[in-house]
């Protein structure tokens, strides 16, 4: 890893006092879950269908199989022994310490709050909730579990869905105008381990104004070519590095 990258980022992190972090996938694959798009990545995995998994995570196939999109989720996306590593805490850290404004983050697996993070807005909902889809009950995830396939609400017999954005459904827009303000507030975006392929989620990218452009993401990003900084290693270890630099 370049000594010299990280004293800049540890430069940039002291100097900053408005920081947004823009979370993906990457940030939790050494809490053991795995992100999307990567070699042992969801997309990637095998299957005993000839389903594509966005289509599995579609509203059209939550509408026509939800016992067989309810089976899927639960084994593909729950971890229930996942734990924040490193990388979560130091975001969480430099929140307690007043720089870190705000976390915005791509990922349903509530890591980001469970390290202690307090200002996160989750553009794609998370797996901590669900609800019953006819009358509105807010459910746990631990009531979900309680069934292999499909839950119904104990209200009404409805189904109960997690509160996560599917393929073919908006964003919240009240989160991507609190995201998109955010951003252009920030003297300093740090990206970590996102692809930023994915809109309209990577293109908050595109409002920042700021003075410190950071990627972290063990893969290239169409946006490295104007960053300030880009580290295509361990995200844990880059900014535990940057935290504790000395010179």
């Amino acid at each position: 890893m370049n000594k010299e990258d990280i004293e800049k980022l540890s430069n940039i992190i002291k100097n900053s006092d408005n920081i947004v972090f823009f979370s993906g996938a990457g940030i939790s694959t050494k809490s053991n879950i795995p992100d999307f798009r990567s070699a042992e990545g969801i997309y990637n995995q095998e299957l005993d269908i000839n389903y594509a998994p966005e289509y599995l995570l579609s509203r059209t196939f939550f509408n026509e199989n939800p016992d067989f999109f309810s089976r899927y989720y639960k084994e593909k996306l729950i971890n229930t022994d996942a734990k924040p590593n490193d990388a979560h805490k130091v975001v969480a850290k430099l929140e307690e310490m007043g720089k870190v404004k705000a976390v915005i983050t791509q990922n349903i697996d509530n890591l980001h709050q469970m390290a202690g993070s307090k200002n996160v807005i989750e553009i794609h909902g998370t797996l901590s909730r669900h609800y019953c889809i006819d009358c509105n009950k807010q459910f746990p995830m631990e009531y979900v579990l309680r069934d292999i396939g499909l839950s119904r609400c104990d209200e009404c017999g409805g189904v109960i869905r997690p509160d996560v954005v599917l393929y073919e459904e908006a964003l919240d827009q009240e989160a991507l105008e609190k995201s998109v303000d955010y951003v252009m507030r920030a003297d300093t975006l740090i990206v970590v381990g996102s692809s930023l392929i994915v809109y309209p989620a990577a293109g908050l990218v595109r409002y920042f104004k700021g003075d410190n452009l950071v990627i972290i993401n063990m893969d290239d990003t169409k946006y490295d070519k104007i960053a300030d900084l880009v580290f295509h290693e361990d995200i844990s270890d880059v900014l535990s590095l940057a935290m504790n630099y000395e010179k």
